[in-house]
């Protein structure tokens, strides 16, 4: 896009929420895309809460230089309850104001996303969101920054149990994240040749697990941590019980594994970094066309905007 709004001179950064491998990259390419644009950025560290206590600074080339290959984020993240108040964002919008920030891009979440919609109603300058999440559960967009990374995470840890498994004859029940999502599980375990995924999305077939098992001496079977049965652990019981019954006199060894967080650290894999990269530019290039309640996403392959709402 060319550059037809010229009333942005300062830009501020932030990431909230949960972390996602790639919000280092996107801060990168952002910070160095605006820069190049002759604007003056600034990062807000800590997310809404570090909106609230002034924690914001000025950013320049060598802020950001090298951290495009590191997970986690430099900004630092969290959630804040003070934000929710219209107390918490009069504070907020004040501290922009202060610093003399005109438009705001956010990296997060469907919570993220809320919070600028309501940092919109007090303060004038505009703001755009980008999808940073890894259970890829933002709507309007093909993908979100983080997910491929906690999918090829999940898949190594997997690959591995398939040895002990092997070794053991015995099955492994990995739990991964996705509350309300089943996208890491479907897709590791489609990667990972597991027997059976339990998605929230979905009603799990107890006795289509227990017969899978039935035909193979070791397997893995991936469970999101939200799908109905109740996590791994849970599963693990009801498994055992069902397959006792189904099947006296032989012994079904059961392990849990919930790999939980180690899912959203590590290096960002290549895939995550480029679309970091493009979200960020088009972000920016977006609020200089005057965007703004916007978030930005993916979809055929086509970078698009859809309303924060």
């Amino acid at each position: 896009m060319a550059r037809v709004d010229k009333t942005i001179k300062k830009l501020a950064i932030l990431t909230s929420g949960g972390d996602a491998p790639g919000m280092n990259t996107f801060i990168r390419s952002a910070v160095r895309k605006a820069l190049d644009l002759n604007l003056e950025v600034y990062g807000i560290y800590e997310g809404y809460q570090g909106m609230i206590e002034d924690k914001i600074t000025k950013l320049n080339y060598d802020s950001v230089c090298n951290i495009g290959k590191t997970g986690g984020t430099i900004l630092k993240t969290s959630r804040s309850k003070e934000f929710l108040t219209v107390e918490g964002r009069k504070k907020a919008s004040d501290n922009l104001d202060k610093h003399g920030i005109d438009a705001v891009i956010c990296c997060g979440g469907n919570g993220s996303y809320k919070g600028l919609e309501a940092l919109a109603t007090q303060w004038q300058g505009q703001v755009i969101g980008t999808p940073g999440t890894i259970d890829n559960d933002v709507m309007f967009t093909d993908f979100t920054i983080g997910f491929d990374t906690a999918v090829n995470t999940a898949m190594s840890a997997i690959d591995n149990l398939r040895d002990t498994g092997d070794s053991h004859n015995m099955h492994f029940i990995v739990e991964v994240m996705g509350r309300h999502c089943g996208d890491i599980a479907r897709a590791v375990g489609i990667a990972s040749g597991a027997i059976d995924v339990l998605i929230p999305e979905t009603v799990s077939d107890i006795n289509h697990v227990i017969n899978s098992i039935r035909e193979n001496g070791h397997n893995i079977i991936v469970i999101a941590e939200g799908d109905e049965t109740g996590g791994a652990q849970k599963l693990s019981e009801t498994l055992k019980e069902a397959f006792t019954k189904v099947h006296p006199g032989e012994e079904a060894k059961f392990r849990v594994c919930i790999l939980g967080h180690v899912q959203r650290g590590g290096r960002p894999s290549a895939r995550d970094r480029i679309l970091a990269h493009e979200m960020a530019e088009f972000a920016v290039n977006s609020l200089l066309n005057g965007v703004t309640l916007k978030a930005v996403g993916i979809a055929k392959n086509e970078y698009v905007l859809t309303n924060l709402s």
